[in-house]
């Protein structure tokens, strides 16, 4: 017979094992889970993960005792919360966040329970006919109004925060008022993974806003890549075709010849004559005078041929000898 000292020996063991056979572990809050909801997720799981429940202080030895050949995996510590349970498995911790989340069902809140997250009654009608049910609301902060005979919820309002506990009163109200905030499934606390623990705030990821984000970001990157000219598969074509259009566009601006381009300047100048004729009256363009006939070499010949009377009457008058003298 195994004494109680031993078995707790062997069970400690076991854990050990089945962390160092894993690489992913995972903590898991079992607290408020019907028995035969944990029998069926596990049959509906069992492919892609273990959940091995064991005592909470078991569990904490046997993680005390694994952090030098599995460094952080003491971490998972402060993760035992409620009714703790270990989850060995082999899938991706986000992959298996979101299995878990999809595998839970809403149910209403009992008094007791800790609300898993902040519980908000939301603006707008109410079942409620106008009576001791408004002094109820009042109770837990929400504003009201009668609108045609019924009683409606006039703002928004978080009527327990997360973590906190959910009263009697106001798990009544709740019912009555069709909120079921409570989740029935295995609810993961976090997931140890190479030496990393990831939280159930970084393994909660709205898998569409994820998907949106990436497309954004590949058309911002493909926008930057043809804005800076970078080559590559998906921008080759378009900025081919960009530089074909610029190079176009500055032949036809300096009017710069090519098969290519001839209609288009050819086109441009046929505008251009249109707009200076629609632009200018030519019946106001004054003609052109005729030229006169040169003169000026006429005049000089006639200037030279012109010669003062006593210039002329120097040039004719004869030489005079000096008389000679009579012997």
């Amino acid at each position: 017979m195994v004494s109680g000292k031993n078995a707790k020996v062997e069970e400690v063991k076991k854990i050990k094992e089945m962390i160092l056979a894993n690489p992913i572990i995972g903590i898991v809050n079992m607290q408020n889970l019907p028995m035969a909801q944990l029998q069926r997720m596990r049959k509906k799981l069992k492919d892609d993960l273990t959940i091995y429940m064991s005592k909470k202080r078991l569990i904490k030895i046997a993680l005390e005792e694994l952090k030098s050949e599995k460094p952080g995996i003491e971490k998972l510590d402060d993760l035992l919360k409620g009714m703790p349970a270990l989850m060995f498995t082999k899938e991706n911790p986000f992959r298996l966040y979101a299995l878990l989340q999809k595998s839970k069902s809403k149910a209403a809140a009992k008094a007791g329970q800790i609300a898993p997250t902040d519980i908000k009654v939301t603006a707008g009608p109410t079942p409620f006919a106008p009576g001791p049910i408004i002094s109820e609301l009042g109770a837990f902060g929400l504003k009201t109004k009668v609108s045609d005979g019924k009683i409606e919820i006039t703002e928004d309002k978080v009527v327990v925060e997360e973590g906190q506990e959910i009263t009697g009163e106001l798990a009544s109200l709740l019912m009555r008022m069709g909120i079921e905030p409570m989740e029935i499934g295995l609810d993961l606390i976090g997931v140890f993974e190479d030496g990393s623990i990831f939280g159930k705030d970084v393994l909660a990821i709205d898998e569409e806003e994820y998907f949106n984000n990436f497309v954004q970001a590949e058309t911002w990157a493909f926008n930057l890549a043809v804005e800076a000219g970078i080559l590559n598969s998906k921008t080759t074509e378009l900025l081919v075709q960009k530089a074909y259009r610029n190079t176009r566009a500055v032949s036809i601006e300096a009017n710069f010849l090519t098969d290519d381009n001839a209609d288009e300047i050819l086109g441009k100048a046929e505008r251009q004559m249109k707009s200076v004729e629609s632009n200018v009256d030519f019946s106001k363009v004054p003609e052109a005078k005729p030229e006169e006939p040169a003169e000026s070499s006429e005049k000089v010949e006639e200037q030279k041929d012109e010669e003062k009377p006593e210039e002329k009457a120097e040039e004719s008058a004869p030489e005079e000898k000096p008389e000679e003298k009579a012997e």
